[in-house]
C-alpha cells in the first residue's frame, strides 16, 4: 500500500506538500508522492482533495484532470473521491534503469480558476532482481609458479536493483588455494578479486573448479552464481624443437588453390600446455602472406594465391614455432616454383611496310620479334606462315625475323592477308596466330573486260530520236582512276554506213541511244563496234561487237503488182460463159514490204456488179466464178476487191476488176465504157480486131518464152527490143516494178508490162517476172516457196 509523508495535518511519512502562493496560482508545486514497485493495479497513491484542502466536489466541478508529457500516464484520477490510482503496476528498472531516485512528474490541471500543479511521483525499488554474471562459466590460466599473494580478477555480477538491493559481497566456494576479496569502483560497484593462498603445483592438481556467488543487500537477498575454472600452467622449461632446420618443396605454378604445400612439424619436451605449439611466419613479406598460410595447430602450408614462375621463381619462409610460455623454435622452407606452359608466344612488330606496289619482288615487308614467358622447352618457338603466299619468312637474329615478298603480287588476285603462327614446345604446345593485311597498291595491268563479247539490240522501226535501245558494261580488275572506264564508238568498218548519224554513247555509263528514226525497209540490221577504255598510264581498253537487228512495223499498205491500177486503160478479164463453177477468171497479185505478220495478207470481195457470181480466195487472191452463167448475165462485171495485212492496225489497198464474159475467145468483147465514147465498130471490125489480138497473144507467148531462157543464160541482162512489144507512153511506168519480198511474196522480184504494138484500143496486159534478179535479191530462196507468187506465174504463163 502507497504512503504520504507528513507535511499536512494527516500526517504521510514520504508525502511532502508545498503551496506557494496559494493554491489558486497556476504552476505550483506539491508532493512528492512514493509508491512501491510492483504494486497492484488500482493501489491508492494519495487524495489530491484532501491533500489540496478542496471539497469532495469541487475537483469535479473544476474538471480536474492528470497529465503527463509521457504518452502513457500509469495513474488515475478518481473526480469524485479526489483519490489518485495506480492505473498499472510500475517496474522501476524499466522505468528508470540504474537512476536513483527513480521520479514520475505529472501535472495536475484544474479550471476556473486556471490552475497547474506539478506533482512528484517517487517509485521505490524492491529486490525483485538476482545478481548475475555475464558469463556462467570464467577460465584463468594460471602458472604453477605464481607467488603466494597473487591476485586475478575476476567478472563481477550485476544487479538491476538499486541501493541496498545491488550486489553487496562476493564468496567463494570453500578451497585450500584460493580465498575472495570483495572492492569498490570508484562509481561504487563492487567486483571481486580471487587472491592465491596456497602455491599451484600442476602436477599435483593440474585444475581447480571453484564456485563464485554474488549476494545482495535484500531482505532476504539474493544470489548469482558462476564458474570459475583454474586451470594450471605447468612451467615451461623446454623450448619446440623443428624435425630440420631447413625444408625444400618443389610445386606446379599451376597448383590449385588450397593445395598442401608442406607441413613443418615440431614437438615440446614439456607436457600440458607447455607442449602446444602455434605455428607462424615471420619476417615474410605481403606477397608471401597473400600466396602461402600455415595452420597455426598443425604446422601445414597451403596455396592461397596464384603461382606465376614468371614473377617468383622460389620463396624462402621462416616458420615459427611457439608454446604457451612462450619459448620458440624456427626452421626455414624454401617453396621452388616449377614452371608450366601456361604463356602463349607474343608477337612484338617492330617494322611495317603497306601498301607494297603489285608486280614488285623481293620487297621487305615487316620486321618482328617473338618471345614466349616461360623458361627451357616451354620457351622455345617455332614461327611460320602459309605455304601458298608469295611471301617468305627469314630468321635474322635471335627471336628476330623478317617478312619479304617472293615473287609479283597480284592485288587483283588477292588483298593479302598473312598469318603469321608462333607455336612454342612446350607440353602441351601453345600457338599464337598474328594476321596482317598487307595492302597491295593497284598498278595498271587489266584492260576494262565487257560482260559480252557480243552484244544484241533490238529497236523498233520508226522510234523516237534520242530513244535509249540498251546499255554495254565493262569491269575493270584494277582499282582507282585505273578502273575507271570511258565508253566510246569505234570507227565503222562498212565506208557506207553513216554510224555517227544513226547511234551515240555515254562516255561514262554505255548508254546507246538512236539519234534518228530507223526504217526497217531501208536498214534491217548494222553493226558497230565499241571501245571501252580506262584512265590508267598507259591506258587499256578493249573492244565489243554491237549488233542492232530493228524491228518491223506495220507502216506500208500492200501493193497491187497485178492488176495495174496506174494504168490509163483498165484491166479487162475475159469469161467465157460455159465456164464451169470454180472457174479461175485472174488472180490478184499484191506484195508488202513489211515483214512478218505484217506481209501476211488477206484478200477479200467488197462490191460486185453480180453479187454472188464471183468469189475470192482470201489467202491467194484467185478470183473464181462461183456457179454456172447464164443468158441472163450481164456482160460486162466490175468487182472492188480490197487487199488487207495483218498488222496491227492493219493496212489496206483495193484493186478494181472488169470482167467481160464471151461466148468464146472468137468473139469479139464489148467495149468498156471508157472507150465506147471514142470508137464504135460493127461486128466484123470487132472480129478482126479479135484475130489480131490472137496472134498477138500468141507471138507475146513465144517471145516470153525466148526472154525468159535468154534471161536466165545472161543473168540480169534483159534484151534491147522485144519486136512487136512496146509501151506507150503515159500508159505503164517507164521502169520495172521492183518488189521486196516481205510481204505475201517470199522473194523480191522483178515484173515487166508488155503492150502488143498495133492493136489500137483492143490491148491486152501481160505481167512477167525477171527471174534473173532472184539470186541476188533473195539468194537461198526458191520461187516456190511462195504459193501465191508461185501459182499467179503460172496463170501469167497460162495467159502468155
Amino acid at each position: 500500500m502507497a504512503a504520504r509523508t507528513s507535511g499536512f495535518p494527516r500526517q504521510r511519512r514520504v508525502l511532502f506538500l508545498f503551496l506557494i502562493g496559494g493554491l489558486c496560482l497556476a504552476g505550483s508545486e506539491f508532493g512528492p508522492y512514493s509508491v512501491t514497485e510492483e504494486t497492484e493495479r488500482g493501489s491508492f497513491v494519495a487524495n489530491l482533495a484532501k491533500d489540496l484542502e478542496l471539497a469532495v466536489g469541487e475537483l469535479s466541478s473544476r474538471g480536474a484532470q492528470v497529465v503527463s508529457k509521457d504518452s502513457k500516464l500509469p495513474l488515475q484520477l478518481n473526480i469524485n473521491t479526489g483519490d489518485l490510482l495506480l492505473s498499472e503496476p510500475l517496474d522501476r528498472e524499466e522505468m528508470c534503469g540504474s537512476t536513483e531516485p527513480c521520479l514520475l512528474h505529472f501535472q495536475v490541471l484544474m479550471k476556473n480558476p486556471l490552475q497547474i500543479l506539478q506533482v512528484e511521483l517517487q517509485v521505490r525499488d524492491i529486490n525483485d532482481n538476482s545478481p548475475i554474471f555475464l558469463e556462467n562459466k570464467m577460465v584463468l590460466e594460471i602458472p604453477e609458479n605464481s607467488p603466494v599473494g597473487a591476485v586475478f580478477f575476476l567478472e563481477s555480477a550485476t544487479d538491476l536493483d538499486v541501493g541496498t538491493n545491488a550486489v553487496k559481497n562476493y564468496v567463494i566456494s570453500q578451497n585450500s588455494h584460493f580465498h575472495i576479496t570483495t572492492r569498490v569502483n570508484p562509481d561504487g560497484r563492487k567486483y571481486p578479486e580471487l587472491v592465491l593462498d596456497k602455491a599451484l603445483d600442476y602436477e599435483e592438481q593440474p585444475e581447480l573448479s571453484l564456485i563464485l556467488t554474488a549476494l545482495d543487500g535484500g531482505t532476504p537477498p539474493r544470489s548469482g552464481t558462476a564458474l570459475v575454472q583454474v586451470e594450471v600452467i605447468d612451467t615451461n622449461d623446454n623450448p619446440p624443437e623443428f624435425e630440420h632446420m631447413f625444408y625444400e618443396v618443389k610445386i606446379p605454378e599451376n597448383s590449385i588453390l588450397g593445395s598442401l604445400v608442406i607441413t613443418a612439424s615440431a614437438w615440446d619436451l614439456d607436457s600440458g600446455i607447455n607442449g602446444e605449439l602455434s605455428y607462424t611466419f615471420i619476417h615474410a613479406s605481403e606477397d608471401t602472406r597473400k600466396t602461402f598460410s600455415i595452420n597455426k595447430n598443425s604446422g601445414e602450408i597451403r596455396l592461397i594465391g596464384y603461382l606465376d614462375f614468371e614473377t617468383t621463381e622460389s620463396y624462402s619462409i621462416i616458420v615459427k614455432a611457439t608454446d604457451r610460455g612462450g619459448l620458440f623454435g624456427k626452421c626455414t622452407v624454401r617453396i621452388q616454383v616449377m614452371d608450366v606452359n601456361d604463356n602463349y608466344p607474343e608477337i612484338s612488330v617492330s617494322s611495317f611496310i603497306s601498301p607494297i606496289p603489285e608486280n614488285t619482288l623481293d620487297t621487305l615487308v615487316m620486321v618482328f620479334s617473338i618471345k614466349d614467358k616461360d623458361s627451357g622447352e616451354n620457351s622455345r618457338m617455332v614461327c611460320s606462315i602459309p605455304e601458298d603466299l608469295p611471301f617468305v619468312l627469314k630468321s635474322s637474329i635471335e627471336n628476330y625475323y623478317h617478312l619479304e615478298t617472293e615473287g609479283a603480287l597480284d592485288r587483283e588476285n588477292r588483298a593479302e592477308y598473312i598469318t603469321i603462327t608462333v607455336t612454342d614446345l612446350g607440353t602441351p604446345r601453345l600457338t599464337t596466330q598474328h594476321t596482317i593485311t598487307v595492302q597491295v597498291s593497284d598498278v595498271n595491268d587489266n584492260a576494262p573486260a565487257f560482260t559480252q563479247t557480243f552484244y544484241t539490240l533490238f529497236v523498233q522501226e520508226n522510234n523516237n530520236p534520242a530513244l535509249h535501245i540498251g546499255t554495254i558494261s565493262a569491269t575493270d580488275s584494277d582499282s582507282g582512276s585505273n578502273a575507271r572506264i570511258t565508253y566510246s564508238l569505234l570507227p565503222a568498218h562498212d565506208p557506207q554506213l553513216a554510224l555517227d548519224s544513226l547511234i551515240s554513247i555515254n562516255a561514262d555509263n554505255g548508254q546507246l541511244f538512236a539519234l534518228r528514226a530507223l526504217d526497217y525497209e531501208a536498214l534491217q540490221t548494222f553493226e558497230f563496234r565499241v571501245g571501252a577504255t580506262d584512265q590508267g598510264s598507259p591506258a587499256l581498253s578493249s573492244q565489243a561487237l554491237v549488233r542492232v537487228l530493228v524491228l518491223d512495223a506495220n507502216d506500208n499498205a500492200p501493193f497491187v503488182l497485178y492488176p495495174l491500177q496506174n494504168a490509163s486503160v483498165p484491166c479487162t478479164e475475159l469469161l467465157p460463159r460455159a465456164a464451169e463453177p470454180g472457174y479461175l477468171v485472174t488472180k490478184v497479185v499484191a506484195v508488202d514490204r513489211d515483214s512478218g505478220q505484217n506481209s501476211w495478207l488477206s484478200f477479200q470481195l467488197l462490191k460486185a456488179t453480180e453479187p454472188g457470181l464471183f468469189s475470192v480466195w482470201a489467202h491467194n487472191g484467185e478470183v473464181r466464178t462461183s456457179r454456172l452463167l447464164s443468158e441472163r448475165d450481164a456482160p460486162k462485171h466490175r468487182l472492188l476487191l480490197l487487199v488487207k495485212d495483218n498488222g496491227d492496225p492493219p493496212r489496206s489497198a483495193s484493186v478494181t476488176l472488169h470482167v467481160l464474159l464471151v461466148d468464146g475467145f472468137s468473139q469479139p468483147y464489148l467495149l468498156l465504157p471508157e472507150v465506147a465514147s471514142n470508137s464504135v465498130q460493127d461486128e466484123d471490125a470487132l472480129t478482126l480486131y479479135l484475130v489480131i489480138a490472137l496472134a498477138s497473144v500468141s507471138s507475146l507467148f513465144l517471145l516470153s518464152v525466148l526472154l525468159f531462157v535468154g534471161v536466165r543464160l545472161c543473168r540480169r541482162a534483159r534484151a534491147a527490143s522485144l519486136g512487136g512489144c512496146s509501151l506507150p507512153e503515159g500508159h505503164f511506168p517507164g521502169h520495172l516494178v521492183d518488189v521486196s519480198g516481205t510481204g505475201t511474196l517470199s522473194q523480191s522480184y522483178q515484173y515487166e508490162v508488155c503492150l502488143m504494138g498495133g492493136t489500137g484500143t483492143n490491148e491486152f496486159k501481160f505481167l512477167k517476172p525477171i527471174a534473173p534478179n532472184l539470186p541476188s535479191q533473195f539468194p537461198g530462196k526458191d520461187i516456190e516457196e511462195n504459193p501465191t507468187l508461185y501459182n499467179s506465174l503460172a496463170l501469167f504463163n497460162d495467159h502468155n
